[in-house]
């Protein structure tokens, strides 16, 4: 069959990694000529939720990066170990990545701050009797008997003043309310990190920010295939050909206030980005909050909402955008022209910049974490500025030292915040910054609870040339809010379209290992 991929055409709906990645496969394992690829994005910058750069206010702002480990990410790194590094196109991006945190080591000595400034000791988890019994009986639940619901329906209130929760909950992202089935899973894929949670040993970083680092390299490794970019281009519609089976025939876009439509021969292949958990996404400054944005302004959801209507093997998206107050937290990116944080910081925690990972102020009302990285944090990044970013998982409550939503801070007033929580001098310390709030009202809606059939497969079911690459397909055993699960989707949905006699790499089963099992069981009774 791949004979016949020469000249297949390829059509790829969003520009996140999820598409760029699928673009590489097509090339790299399904023999795909890359004049014959083209990606639509709907922004000026491809990369999805892997953004960062510089703003005209000065400064930098980057809505976040994902969490990496080389122990797992098998699909991930079998691509980027054939992708040359931005710095030096002798070393692939993964023998970079590893090189790097070879040297700059991760081990963080103040992972939990409390409400007197002081380093929590984390070196046990702080469980009781009854938060193991819990924790295990959850773990080991099948996801069936587990279905739509919540952690909180299978831990006591307790379990979520322990320090495991803290360091896990901040780590990944995860709310109380959030679905018990995605719980469960991260505490199996990682399993192997259960054990070293509170240094962040087992968490890699890449050199720069993973636009810098992850996107651009692929993307120049595109360029040179002649890969199609369209970029401020909205898709807006598919033509599907009546009848039970997904065939899509043509696809209706706007670009420039003009409406194009492009016809999807009988071989050609269509990847389509379903959803987004950056969609609405808005900055703020160093005097106003960010817009409290909807779907409604962005549509980001739209094209999903279309498709999936009256057909159930394309997924459920109201399971995932329904309920702004349970899936949006609220970012913040820093930047410094002088050293007095970094300093203080170090002082205090005990860690260089790049080897402590988050800090997380465990008593702060909006639970508040911030992360110092290795310096520079972008390329071309001056040599006097600094670049720090951080989260809240609560921005909806009244923060402990400025008296109003993190929602509704300005730049200004979260580093108020801050300071507040460390104790430092908010003028001495801030007179350089320049912090850009970001809300993200759908950040963890991948998170909600949820059904089996609420997401579809990366190529559904009767589907003939039409997969979904997101971050809201169902793959079994992996976890969503990782490169590696858009990654994965992209090289299944590839590899079943275009016949490729290749295996994706399976997932690592840590879980599995008598060494991973011991360690755990002796770090849950510290």
């Amino acid at each position: 069959m791949l004979e016949n991929n020469q000249n297949r055409k390829a059509y790829l709906v969003g520009g996140g990694i999820g598409s760029l990645a699928a673009a590489a496969f097509m090339i790299r394992d399904a023999g795909m000529q890359g004049k014959n690829i083209t990606i639509y994005e709907a922004k000026p910058l491809l990369g999805g939720s892997l953004d960062a750069a510089p703003i005209a206010e000065g400064g930098y702002s980057l809505r976040g990066g994902r969490m990496l480990t080389t122990d797992n990410y098998e699909c991930m790194w079998d691509l980027y170990k054939t992708i040359p590094s931005l710095n030096d196109t002798d070393m692939s991006v993964y023998d970079e990545v590893v090189a790097f945190n070879k040297r700059v080591k991760a081990h963080s000595q103040a992972r939990l701050i409390d409400r007197n400034r002081s380093i929590v000791d984390v070196s046990t988890m702080g469980f009781t009797m009854r938060d193991r019994a819990e924790l295990l009986i959850l773990s080991e639940a099948s996801e069936e008997k587990l279905g739509t619901s919540i952690i909180t329906d299978w831990l006591s209130p307790g379990f979520f003043t322990n320090n495991f929760w803290y360091m896990w909950q901040t780590t990944f992202a995860f709310q109380a309310w959030h679905s018990a089935v995605e719980f469960k899973r991260y505490l199996h894929r990682f399993m192997k990190e259960f054990s070293r949670i509170e240094t962040l040993a087992g968490v890699k970083r890449t050199v720069y920010n993973q636009y810098d680092a992850l996107v651009r390299p692929l993307v120049r490794w595109l360029e040179d295939r002649d890969v199609q970019f369209v970029n401020n281009c909205t898709v807006t519609d598919f033509d599907l050909e009546a009848g039970s089976e997904i065939v899509v025939k043509g696809i209706t876009m706007q670009q420039s206030g003009t409406k194009k439509t492009v016809t999807v021969g009988k071989d050609d292949i269509v990847f389509f980005q379903n959803g987004s958990m950056t969609d609405a996404s808005s900055l703020g400054s160093m005097t106003a909050a960010p817009e409290h944005l909807t779907k409604a302004e962005s549509g980001g959801w739209t094209l999903w909402e279309k498709l999936a209507e009256g057909r159930p093997e394309l997924g459920n998206p109201a399971v995932f955008n329904s309920s702004i107050p349970e899936s949006y937290w609220a970012s913040f990116t820093v930047t410094l022209k002088d050293t007095a944080f970094f300093d203080q910081m170090e002082k205090l925690s005990g860690n260089t910049a790049g080897t402590g990972g988050l800090v997380t102020f465990k008593d702060s009302n909006w639970l508040m974490s911030v992360v110092l990285y290795h310096q520079p944090h972008f390329i071309d990044q001056p040599d006097d500025v600094q670049v720090l970013w951080g989260y809240a998982l609560h921005p909806d409550r009244i923060g402990d030292f400025v008296a109003k939503p993190m929602s509704d801070c300005s730049g200004a007033e979260i580093l108020r915040e801050l300071a507040g929580h460390l104790n430092f001098d908010f003028d001495e310390t801030f007179s350089n910054a320049n912090c850009i709030p970001c809300r993200m009202p759908y950040i963890t809606s991948m998170f909600m609870p949820r059904a089996h059939s609420d997401r579809p497969l990366p190529v559904p079911k009767n589907s003939k040339n039409l997969a979904l690459v997101s971050q809201f397909v169902e793959i079994a055993d992996d976890v969503v809010f990782t490169v590696e699960y858009s990654v994965r989707a992209a090289q299944m949905g590839v590899y079943e379209l275009l016949g490729v006699d290749r295996k994706v790499p399976p997932v690592t089963q840590h879980d599995k290992s008598v060494k991973v099992k011991i360690d755990a069981v002796i770090k849950a009774f510290k």
